[in-house]
């Protein structure tokens, strides 16, 4: 039986529709640099605090597992070999430039680090499972051979879940971390790399700590309390939208923002140097 001509006719309509969808798409995908390719170089205004001295920052986009674009920046310090790698997620809703300051220090202590956006955060949906995923395909396409995975609040969530699930993973170091129908504590319950959590005071923005049953979870986690500090001190820089919502006020001169960027840095570079040792040692 043939349908009938004005059927034929909106599906060949339809099927030109598509055709010329799929063209246009493939043509942004290829001028975007969505197969992981740096698209530009950072200039100076680029950044919140200007080009960090030997530091080269580039921007990428790749395509997300889900389809969606994902940017990212990466830090690489000069002369360092490629291989080892940082993946910083930042918090609900919050962008990549929040993490800026972290991953600046990470580049000046020789780590290359890049940051990327989520393209899953929704407001009815935090989207956990599929950022990690996200973090996971950054790392795969800077090539990576060992990965710190780190995060902040509900950024922290998904590098704990990326962690678990990439064979490339050393650790986990976790900004304040969030956990979210005790996903997190599911994921750290079978987790081998360390875990490594630094916690603010309580606050309804960090859900009262409930992070810690996180690091409870694991057999293999250690707690940093950065007394004093609320959500906001771990984002660098926050802004008002933060210290609106989470900030018990205006940042002050003694605010704990560069103890949790040292604290932070530190962690990493212990997890990347002990991953070293056992490599050495034959361990797995």
């Amino acid at each position: 039986m043939q349908p009938p001509p004005s059927f034929m006719n909106q599906s060949n309509r339809t099927c030109s529709r598509q055709a010329k969808f799929t063209a246009i798409f493939m043509a942004c995908l290829f001028v975007s640099g969505c197969t992981g390719q740096f698209v530009r170089q950072v200039g100076v205004g680029g950044l919140p605090s200007g080009r960090p001295a030997g530091i080269a920052v580039a921007d990428g986009v790749v395509l997300s597992r889900t389809a969606c674009a994902l940017r990212y920046r990466v830090y690489r310090p000069a002369g360092v070999a490629p291989g080892d790698l940082a993946v910083v997620g930042h918090g609900f809703l919050r962008a990549k430039e929040r993490m800026t300051g972290l991953a600046t220090a990470l580049a000046k202590s020789g780590v290359t680090t890049a940051t990327l956006d989520f393209c899953n955060d929704r407001l009815w949906d935090g989207g956990h499972a599929r950022n990690a995923l996200d973090m996971m395909t950054v790392a795969d396409a800077l090539g990576a051979r060992r990965v710190v995975y780190t995060g902040f609040s509900a950024g922290a969530l998904s590098a704990l879940i990326a962690a678990r699930n990439d064979r490339r993973a050393v650790g986990v170091v976790a900004l304040d971390l969030v956990d979210a129908r005790a996903l997190g504590v599911r994921m750290a319950s079978g987790l081998k790399p360390p875990l490594i959590g630094l916690v603010g005071d309580a606050s309804r923005c960090n859900a009262s700590q409930n992070g810690l049953a996180v690091y409870a979870a694991s057999p293999n986690a250690v707690v940093q309390r950065m007394i004093g500090a609320d959500h906001c001190d771990f984002e660098s820089p926050t802004d008002w939208v933060c210290r609106l919502t989470c900030a018990r006020g205006e940042a002050s001169p003694g605010s704990p923002r560069q103890d949790i960027l040292r604290a932070a840095t530190a962690a990493v570079q212990s997890l990347l140097r002990d991953a070293t040792g056992s490599e050495a040692c034959g361990e797995e």
